[in-house]
C-alpha cells in the first residue's frame, strides 16, 4: 500500500525528515507516536501529499503501486481525492454548512451528482450512529459528533488510505474511546488502511504497529 525509501525533508535550514522508510500493507493500523516536533505530521503530511518530498534521485515515495512523484499536481489532486481520506484533530467542517453537506464535498469535487453524493454520504452518516443529524449544522452537534461527520467525510469517495493526525487529541475520554474502536470496526468493515499519528497511547498500542519517531527519524 505504501512504500516510502529516504524520504527527507528541509524547511529553509531546518532538516525535519532525515532519510525515514517505512513500508505499510493495505488493510493495517499503523500508529505513530513521538515527542512534539520529531517530525510525525510532517510524514504524515508528505505520505498523504499534502506536501512534497525534498527533490532526491534515490527517495521513493509509492502508494497503491502509483509513483507519486511523478504526477503532476492536477493528478496528484485527483489522486488525492481518489484513493486518500484525511481525519485532523480539529475536524474542519465548514461551519455554514449542514452534516450531509460537509460529507458530500469530496464526492462533488470527484464529480457525483448531488443524488450519488448524498446517497453515499447518508449510507457512511448512518453507519456511524448518525442519521438523526443529516440536517444540523457543526455548532448544533457535540464534539464526538462532529468528528464522527469528519470521519464520514474522509469515507465518502471510498478511499483505500485514510491519514489521521490526533484524531482523538480534542474530544474527551468516552468520545476518544469510540472513535478509536470506530476505526478498527471501519478496517474490518471496508478494508481500509490507516496511519494515525497520535499522542494518546492507548489508540497508539491498539494499532497493529507503532513506530516511533526521534528527530526526524523512525526508531527500529
Amino acid at each position: 500500500m505504501i512504500t516510502a525509501k529516504n524520504i527527507h525533508k528541509h524547511y529553509s535550514d531546518l532538516h525535519v525528515l532525515k532519510g525515514v522508510n517505512l513500508d505499510i500493507k493495505e488493510g493495517e493500523i499503523v500508529s505513530i507516536v513521538g515527542a512534539s516536533g520529531a517530525g510525525k505530521t510532517t510524514l504524515l503530511q508528505i505520505l498523504g501529499t499534502l506536501d512534497k518530498i525534498d527533490s532526491s534521485s534515490d527517495c521513493t515515495l509509492k502508494i497503491n503501486n502509483t509513483n507519486i512523484a511523478k504526477l503532476n499536481d492536477k493528478a496528484l489532486a485527483e489522486f488525492r481525492n481518489t484513493h486518500i481520506g484525511f481525519i485532523f484533530q480539529f475536524h474542519q467542517l465548514l461551519p455554514e454548512f449542514t452534516a450531509l453537506e460537509n460529507v458530500c464535498i469530496p464526492a462533488f469535487i470527484q464529480g457525483k451528482t448531488q443524488t450519488e453524493a448524498e446517497q453515499k454520504a447518508k449510507e457512511f452518516l448512518d453507519f456511524l450512529g448518525l442519521k438523526s443529524r443529516y440536517h444540523h449544522k457543526p455548532n448544533e452537534l457535540s464534539g464526538g459528533e462532529q468528528q464522527r461527520v469528519a470521519v464520514a467525510r474522509a469515507l465518502v469517495n471510498n478511499p483505500k488510505l485514510i491519514f489521521a493526525d490526533e484524531p482523538s487529541g480534542n474530544l474527551d475520554s468516552e468520545s476518544a474511546e469510540n472513535l478509536h474502536k470506530l476505526f478498527f470496526k471501519l478496517r474490518d468493515e471496508f478494508g481500509q488502511t490507516f496511519v494515525i499519528v497520535t499522542h494518546n497511547q492507548e489508540l497508539a498500542d491498539m494499532a497493529d504497529r507503532k513506530l516511533t519517531m526521534i528527530d526526524g527519524q523512525i526508531q527500529l
